[in-house]
């Protein structure tokens, strides 16, 4: 409730109203948890009155009261500037007799009668105080160190509430951003999903009929009998890059296609697995690779495939020269996750591109065919399913390609 009118050096009311706007209170009906703490403060002291004032740079406003009715007043009327100033609790037994209130009108008569005033600063965790706990009655008392122990306690609380509801509307907040984001992403996904269909329509229809034509074009070259060997080695690789161009355009397709917001169930693993073998037979035959048991994951089956597929592949394409081709696949439980791990005895990958080989059209060692998409799509796969994935140095030589999903979706 008031001070003296003077205007103290440790006042800091740019960083007080700052943190007073983040709190929302000032213009809000008093909330509940606020009452019940002014309540309990005013039982706690064995007085009829409490207030919890919170103090701008001009005015005082009792945010939730017990016993009278709150009101805004000026900063300089108010006699708990005192302790926002001094940054530490003033108890009074009769503020007639203390010269920091005496000739306040809080005291004097003008705006209350106030005789014993105890008040308690209202501190945010960055340290900036901006109000009190106050406890007063019209006739002069004693408070022992108990009930100024409590009182302290109860600020403590007072602060709690108002961090609490902040903190509650900055969670609110962020899952509002998150959420929109989501949307955002799933529209973004929607329309790569078309483009790629359009993309099928444009690209690929007339890549065909190029190969189609090219085809035509060397078979009758080989029936006139042509001698130009320079004419048959440029249809010859003119073929080949528009084959090379139709495996790169339906691997991008996958790659837009793949990745999207799963629906998930619970897949077997084991049972992908058999699958993506059988696709990758011609090159990593059956008896290359050693299996051990692996889990079932919340997750889509034909995804998990492609992912499990491209890893096998490249263990059997990227081999030590001479070596055929020694691939084990594990899984096991990690904390809450699944880690599932594909180690080879290839030629390993550096250590400075382990984690550029997952970007689109990156690729590490060009002795090997191929456009750098298969580990993209992998990564926006697992990605997908809340996972992570990786490359590791496997002891002994060779590379260890795992990823890790969530147990529980």
């Amino acid at each position: 409730m008031g001070s003296t009118g003077t205007v103290s050096a440790n006042r800091d009311d740019a960083a007080r109203v700052a943190t007073l706007e983040r709190y929302e209170v000032l213009d809000t009906p008093p909330r509940s948890e606020l009452l019940a703490l002014v309540d309990l403060a005013a039982r706690v002291a064995g007085v009829p009155m409490a207030t919890i004032n919170l103090i701008t740079d001009t005015e005082q406003h009792q945010v939730a009261t017990y016993g009278f009715d709150g009101r805004v007043c000026s900063y300089d009327d108010a006699m708990c500037t005192a302790v926002v100033e001094g940054g530490a609790p003033i108890v009074t037994y009769d503020a007639r007799d203390d010269e920091r209130f005496r000739s306040n009108p809080f005291v004097t008569g003008d705006l209350g009668s106030v005789r014993f005033y105890a008040s308690h600063p209202l501190t945010s965790p960055d340290g900036v105080t901006v109000g009190t706990l106050c406890v007063f009655d019209e006739r002069p008392r004693q408070l022992d160190i108990d009930q100024a122990g409590m009182l302290a306690t109860l600020a403590d609380r007072v602060m709690d509430v108002l961090e609490l509801e902040l903190r509650s509307r900055q969670l609110e907040s962020t899952v509002g951003e998150l959420e929109a984001a989501r949307a955002r992403l799933e529209s973004s996904n929607e329309r790569l999903a078309a483009f790629a269909g359009q993309v099928s329509h444009d690209l690929k229809n007339p890549l065909t009929a190029l190969g189609l034509s090219l085809g035509l074009m060397e078979e009758e070259v080989e029936d006139l009998g042509a001698v130009d060997g320079a004419l048959g080695q440029l249809l010859t690789r003119a073929a080949r890059g528009a084959t090379r161009m139709e495996a790169m355009i339906n691997e991008l397709l996958d790659f837009a296609r793949l990745g999207g917001s799963p629906q998930l169930v619970d897949v077997d693993l084991d049972t992908v697995l058999a699958e993506a073998l059988a696709d990758v037979d011609g090159a990593l035959p059956y008896d290359a690779v050693t299996v051990r048991a692996l889990p079932t994951v919340p997750g889509d089956a034909t995804q998990l495939r492609v992912v499990l597929q491209n890893l096998l592949a490249n263990a059997a394409r990227f081999t030590v020269q001479g070596e055929p081709p020694q691939v084990e696949v594990s899984g096991d439980r990690v904390g809450e996750r699944w880690r599932v791990e594909v180690a080879d005895r290839g030629r390993g990958v550096p250590e400075e591109h382990r984690e550029r080989v997952f970007e689109p059209l990156a690729r590490v060692d060009k002795s090997e065919a191929g456009n750098g998409i298969g580990l993209a799509t992998c990564r926006r796969v697992i990605s997908a399913h809340g996972g992570t994935i990786g490359l590791d140095p496997r002891p002994g030589g060779g590379t260890i390609a795992w990823f890790e999903l969530p147990i529980a979706p």
